[in-house]
């Protein structure tokens, strides 16, 4: 936890010392998925240099409701419309995110962030920062997946797993987190909660496993903090592997 923690609060410091409007990306997108489309948005912004027309408008509304146009065609149109800063091409990118093709969800709303973006460029003359992780955020917030391990590598009494919901429940609120999951296993603990970007989730967790832990010190110190992605279950088997083996 020590190297983990002092990496987040890090980032949490160079954030607060940022000097312009942060943005944080919602939705759940894999970071691959955001690289792709950071760098093909680039290229679509080097070559493009003509205005969006009627024309244009018309014809690109037509192929994003279009059920037989290819997706590469469709994720081309949907950089177009990002790179421009008019209001028109973010409603259409607003229109079409809120039924996108499923295949080009995270595509979607990485252009209606980018739109987003410049057009608040364009009118406040403010710098605009993009924060974007894999589990994205809400209302200012950032999302960050926990994962909490039985101390005694065996399974939680039941009045183990009622006081670690309720100190979750009690402390995190305090510091303006909000909990969107919460799974109290047999030996081990997920959660998924919403955290302020000026909040030390390092002392956050701490505190909540000190409180814990006055129980019967059966919480582990050792745990994984992650705003990349949620563990699928073979990979939460496989840290409770290695931490049976220490």
């Amino acid at each position: 936890m020590e190297s983990k923690g002092d990496v987040f609060n890090k980032f949490s410091e160079s954030l607060q010392n940022m000097d312009g409007r942060l943005h944080i990306l919602d939705h759940h997108v894999p970071i691959e998925q955001q690289i792709e489309y950071l760098l093909y948005s680039y290229f679509v912004r080097k070559r493009r240099r003509k205005k969006l027309n009627e024309s244009d408008y018309n014809k690109f509304l037509e192929k994003l409701e279009s059920v037989e146009l290819l997706k590469e065609e469709k994720k081309k149109i949907l950089s177009i419309l990002a790179s421009s800063s008019e209001i028109r091409a973010y409603r259409l990118l607003e229109q079409y995110a809120k039924n996108p093709d499923v295949e080009l969800v995270h595509w979607a709303s990485m252009a209606l962030m980018e739109s987003r973006i410049a057009i608040e460029t364009e009118l406040s003359g403010e710098k605009q920062i993009f924060i974007s992780t894999g589990l994205g955020g809400k209302d200012g917030k950032l999302r960050f997946y926990v994962l909490l391990l039985s101390s005694q590598k065996s399974p939680f009494a039941d009045y183990q797993g009622r006081i670690i919901e309720k100190e979750f429940e009690y402390i995190l609120p305090k510091y303006d987190c909000e909990i969107e999951r919460l799974s109290i296993e047999s030996n081990y603990v997920e959660l998924v909660i919403l955290l302020p970007f000026t909040v030390n989730i390092k002392k956050v967790l701490e505190t909540v496993i000190l409180e814990c832990n006055q129980y019967g010190n059966f919480l582990s110190t050792m745990l994984t903090v992650t705003n990349v992605k949620e563990l699928n279950q073979d990979e939460v088997n496989q840290v409770l592997r290695d931490f049976w083996k220490s």
